[in-house]
């Protein structure tokens, strides 16, 4: 017999559902059940979820001013709290857990009015706006890249974030730097939020590097599906071999094969980077709130492993020489990746695993840092 149910709160992003799936395998390997609570836009990132059923509730976010805006947000969100109650009072998890964005807020408000333990996962340096709401609710915070300060120092405990499988798999193939005449592998990605930067700006940049080596480049490029026929035809009149498309389902695989990463700093992509350890040229999303891609990417640049480079200031003729004079510099790329690499921690998800396990049996989290050395 199996030791419970335990619910898994993510959806909206691959960023929130990637943890999500790596706690999963953990759990599910331990004997817990997993169930995976999510919104409907989760359903292309979900297919391998390694869950025992999947959940879809109706969640919104108050992304708006406009006051009906906001009463359709607040009804919606209220559906999905009412479904997600429906829920909990028949499948008695033991234990509910976010992984931040609005999707978690339905299950998890729902599971702490109904004094199911629950705890948050918080992916990012900086606490996102979800998890800041729940923050006085639930009994834990879990800290990918958070340090444990702030108003809610007690409650954090900094376990890192979960790898998946794939990432682990990939992190086991070395970096080795392009030799002389070799093929320059480029990864391009920006995420669910900012491939569309890339699309424009990435053939412009590789159109203002030296042909000789534009002949090397081979290019990997994530791109919506309304841009990727144009890209695929900007690089072709470049001469330059692309792959184009609008999502990788391997992409730590493609990662581990690449020289340099050129890419947005979602706490994803800053962790499989720092895992698998691979340099790279990081354009944090612009306007955030909290500016918490650029905290993320701040800590693969103190680690000497990533350049940072804010969208409103790239000039397009500086990034080329820029990214050009990394491609031709193995030492320095094999370097990076080092950098990279020193700041990757694959025991998260191992860690985040047994602070969920307190947490349903109604271990107090002080109790659990002590025992852990939190």
């Amino acid at each position: 017999m199996g030791k419970g149910t335990i619910f898994l709160a993510a959806g909206g992003t691959g960023g929130h559902l990637f943890p999500a799936e790596a706690l999963a395998h953990e759990l599910n390997g331990r004997g817990w059940s997993t169930h995976l609570v999510t919104d409907a836009r989760a359903a292309r990132y979900a297919e391998h979820f390694p869950a025992d059923e999947l959940h879809v509730i109706e969640a919104a976010t108050f992304g708006s001013k406009n006051p009906v805006a906001l009463l359709k947000a607040g009804w919606t969100i209220w559906r999905g709290v009412t479904q997600a109650s429906k829920l909990l009072q028949r499948l008695k998890p033991a234990a509910v857990i976010g992984f931040g964005g609005y999707p978690t807020l339905p299950p998890l408000y729902a599971a702490t009015r109904r004094g199911v333990p629950a705890l948050v996962h918080e992916q990012n340096a900086v606490m996102g706006r979800a998890n800041k709401a729940l923050a006085t609710r639930v009994q834990a915070i879990a800290g990918g890249f958070l340090r444990a300060e702030g108003p809610f120092a007690e409650k954090i405990v900094e376990v890192g974030n979960p790898v998946r499988p794939a990432v682990i798999e990939a992190a086991a193939t070395p970096y080795a730097p392009p030799r002389k005449g070799e093929t320059i592998r480029l990864l391009v990605f920006g995420g669910s939020q900012g491939a569309r930067y890339f699309s424009n700006t990435m053939p412009e940049i590789v159109a203002q590097m030296p042909e000789a080596l534009r002949r090397r480049l081979a290019i990997t490029h994530q791109a919506r599906p309304e841009d990727e026929e144009r890209v695929r035809r900007c690089y072709e009149e470049l001469g330059v071999s692309a792959e184009v498309a609008p999502f990788f389902g391997d992409l730590p695989a493609r990662m581990a094969a690449a020289h340099m990463v050129v890419s947005r700093a979602g706490a994803s992509t800053v962790l499989e980077l720092s895992v698998i350890g691979r340099p790279a040229v990081l354009v944090p999303l612009p306007h955030a709130l909290d500016d918490d891609q650029g905290h993320n990417a701040k800590i693969l640049v103190d680690a000497g492993g990533a350049l940072m480079r804010r969208q409103q200031e790239i000039d397009v003729a500086t990034l080329a020489g820029e990214l050009a004079g990394l491609l031709e510099n193995g030492e320095r790329l094999a370097g990076m990746a080092a950098g990279a690499k020193s700041v990757g921690r694959i025991d998260a998800t191992r860690l985040l695993a047994d602070l969920v396990e307190a947490i349903a049996s109604r271990t107090p989290v002080t109790r659990f840092k002590e025992g852990h050395g939190a």
